[in-house]
C-alpha cells in the first residue's frame, strides 16, 4: 500500500492499535496527524502531533488540520467489564462518551477536510462484544454497537462527498488496555483458547486491515463491519 501524498488523521495513535497505525501509515508514505493527550517516544520522524482530549473542547482541531484529509481513524476505546447488577449509570455514559461521542465530534470536526480530499476513508472501531453476547460486556457492548450504528448511517449520509465509512470489529488484542486481561500466563492462556484459531490478537492484526480501507485498494468498501476476531464472532469448534 502507498499513501504517498495522503494525509491521514489518527485519534489515539500513542498507544496500541493507534501506535501500530502510525508506524504501518508512516512506513508507506503517508503524512500522519495524531491527536492524544500524550505523545509516544518511539513514533517514527513527521509525525504531526495535536495534545488534546476529544472529551474536552476540540475547536482547536481546525487549526491543527491539513486542507485536505485523506482518511481519520477514531483508535479511542474502553473496556469496562462488570456484572450487569454492579454496573452505573456514569459507566453507561462514560463508555457511551468515550466511544460514540468522542468519534462523533471528531468527525465532525473532520469532515470539511475530508470533503475537500475528493475520495477520502474514515474508519472507526468496534468490538466482537458488539454482536457476540459475553458476560460482563453490558456497557461496552451498548457503546460499541451505538458506534456501528452511527457508522453505517454516516457511511450511507456520506456517499455523495465520496467518504467511505466502515468499521473494524476486534476479539481480545494484546494493547495496554487489555493488559489487566492478559496479566498472567495463565490468563493469557485461558484467553487464547476462547478463540478458533487458538491465539490472541496483536494490534498488527488489526492496523494492517484499517491501513487498507484507508487505501486505495478498498475504494469500492463502504459501510461494512468488518470482525477480526480470531473467528470467535462466528465459528463454534468445540
Amino acid at each position: 500500500m502507498n499513501f504517498e501524498g495522503k494525509n491521514i488523521l489518527v485519534v489515539g495513535g500513542s498507544s496500541g492499535i493507534g501506535l501500530s497505525l502510525v508506524r504501518l501509515l508512516a512506513l508507506n508514505g503517508a503524512t500522519v496527524y495524531n491527536i492524544s493527550r500524550t505523545e509516544h517516544a518511539d513514533w517514527p520522524q513527521g509525525i504531526r502531533h495535536l495534545s488534546m482530549d476529544v472529551l474536552d473542547e476540540v475547536s482547536n482541531m481546525a487549526d491543527f488540520l491539513p486542507e485536505q484529509l485523506h482518511g481519520l481513524v477514531y483508535s479511542v476505546g474502553s473496556i469496562t467489564l462488570k456484572p450487569f447488577n454492579r454496573l452505573t449509570e456514569e459507566d453507561f455514559l462514560n463508555d457511551y462518551r468515550i466511544n460514540v461521542l468522542g468519534a462523533a465530534r471528531t468527525i465532525q470536526q473532520s469532515v470539511k477536510n475530508l470533503k475537500n480530499a475528493g475520495a477520502s476513508s474514515i474508519v472507526l472501531i468496534s468490538s466482537v462484544a458488539a454482536k457476540t453476547g459475553m458476560p460482563y460486556h453490558a456497557s461496552v457492548a451498548a457503546a460499541k454497537a451505538a458506534l456501528e450504528g452511527m457508522g453505517l448511517s454516516l457511511a450511507a449520509e456520506f456517499t455523495a462527498q465520496q467518504i467511505r465509512v466502515n468499521v473494524v470489529a476486534p476479539s481480545l488484542t494484546d494493547t495496554p488496555l487489555s493488559q489487566y486481561l492478559l496479566s498472567s500466563p495463565e490468563k493469557r492462556e485461558a484467553s487464547a483458547k476462547r478463540h478458533p484459531l487458538g491465539k490472541i490478537g496483536q494490534p498488527e492484526d488489526i492496523s494492517s486491515l484499517i491501513a487498507f480501507l484507508l487505501s486505495e485498494q478498498s475504494n469500492w468498501i463502504t459501510g461494512q463491519v468488518i470482525s477480526v476476531d480470531g473467528g470467535l464472532g462466528k465459528l463454534k469448534t468445540s
